[in-house]
């Protein structure tokens, strides 16, 4: 699709389907509460809407009564995809409580299988729409604010193949389609990489065609994000950060896990150019003591914690979106892959969707167990004991193990 044409009939649909800015509450019969609350609301790129500082992914949705809570607490942004369980159902089953009009619902290009099931490139038009329309169906709504095409970087090592997710035009036809129906707003794109994330989200950024971006950002890394987020700021595209806690590692440190956790996300919110971040929120208790990061200033204190942080768990957080020990495995293993599923399993609490995503794998590590070469661990830019680690995750998260 042309560029020009795309941005025509996708900015008169956007006329067509605009409503009012979004702001709390949303529930329609809420009660007053003393608990932690959202304290500040930022503008969501050039989409006319405004998000929550601090928002709700529910990769690990188990009651649609946390939606509640959420909203009730001023949570108006969620991330959710057809392939997080039952997310999408549980976010059905409370829309009937809430004012539709003034929460975001974001969810993505997937099918409503084990997870990852991102639809690749080349799917037909109708594909995109069958999935939307089922997206719809389970949250009991007429429309998504974005959907997102989903992890650009993990589904394919060639940059190549993943530019022609980006801009895959029977993606770009099917959105413009749904967008014309008032069936979705926005059009997203998100990558924790593990493979070319900076590159790719930089195309993405420079296509045109996209409103917001969602990278995984922390303070941990990344070398050239930095130069993607204040390139689509200019342009007014839209940037939600993902991944913001780096991994979670015993998020208990010296007992001051909550402290570790406000400050990660206070330096997340320290860049002007970010609208918000999403984080998975399991529990009351996760919702209380994340939300009372909102608002809040980075401070000297929150740099010791994270210098902290660093110092103790800096050789073994594996940097979303680095993959440099890829290519000196003489086996082919998807390392990035693994020791992202090997973090869901051990610091996510996420166990059963680890434990499918590796299943899915064509190259898991396996191979590791009887390697001697130990080439990814002397190929790693951060001294990661990759070659043990690899092994240990085939041991936790196999099924055959």
């Amino acid at each position: 699709m042309d560029r020009r044409e795309f941005l025509k009939t996708t900015a008169l649909a956007t006329i067509a389907i605009a409503g009012s800015q979004i702001n709390p509450p949303a529930v329609i019969s809420s009660h007053a509460s003393e608990k932690p609350a959202v304290k500040s609301y930022r503008e969501l790129g050039k989409t006319g809407l405004k998000m929550s500082d601090i928002s709700m992914g529910t990769g690990k949705l188990s009651a649609a009564s946390m939606i509640l809570r959420a909203v009730d607490s001023g949570i108006n942004y969620f991330d959710t995809a057809p392939d997080y369980g039952l997310a999408e159902e549980l976010m059905g089953h409370a829309m009937g409580r809430l004012d539709r009009s003034r929460i975001v619902i974001a969810t993505k290009f997937c099918n409503p299988l084990v997870y990852p099931s991102h639809l690749p490139a080349g799917s037909n038009k109708k594909d995109y729409i069958i999935a939307v329309e089922g997206s719809l169906s389970r949250m009991k709504t007429d429309y998504i604010d974005i959907c997102f095409v989903h992890a650009i970087g993990e589904m394919s090592k060639d940059i190549e193949a993943e530019k022609r997710r980006i801009l895959d035009e029977n993606m770009l036809l099917a959105f413009n389609e749904l967008k014309k129906a008032g069936k979705v707003r926005f059009l997203g794109i998100s990558s924790h990489g593990p493979n070319n994330m900076e590159e790719l989200l930089m195309t993405a950024v420079r296509s045109g065609y996209y409103d917001i971006i969602m990278p995984s950002f922390n303070f941990m890394k990344f070398p050239k994000l930095p130069d993607v987020i204040k390139e689509a700021h200019s342009n007014k595209i839209a940037v939600v950060a993902m991944k913001t806690l780096a991994g979670a590692k015993d998020i208990n440190i010296d007992s001051k896990g909550e402290e570790f956790a406000h400050a990660a996300f206070k330096w997340v919110l320290k860049h002007n150019e970010v609208s918000g971040l999403v984080v998975t929120i399991k529990t009351v208790a996760d919702l209380e003591m994340y939300l009372k990061a909102s608002g809040m200033k980075f401070s000297n204190k929150d740099q010791q914690m994270l210098d902290q942080y660093a110092m103790r768990y800096g050789r073994e957080y594996c940097r979303t979106g680095c993959n440099d020990c890829e290519r000196f495995c003489p086996h082919g293993v998807e390392i990035a892959n693994i020791m992202r599923y090997r973090m869901y399993f051990n610091d996510y609490g996420m166990e059963k969707t680890a434990m499918e995503a590796y299943a899915s794998l064509d190259k898991n590590a396996e191979s590791c167990a009887s390697c001697r070469k130990f080439t990814c661990t002397t190929g790693c830019p951060y001294g990661l004991p990759v070659h043990s680690m690899l092994a240990a995750a085939h041991k936790t998260i196999s099924f055959k193990a």
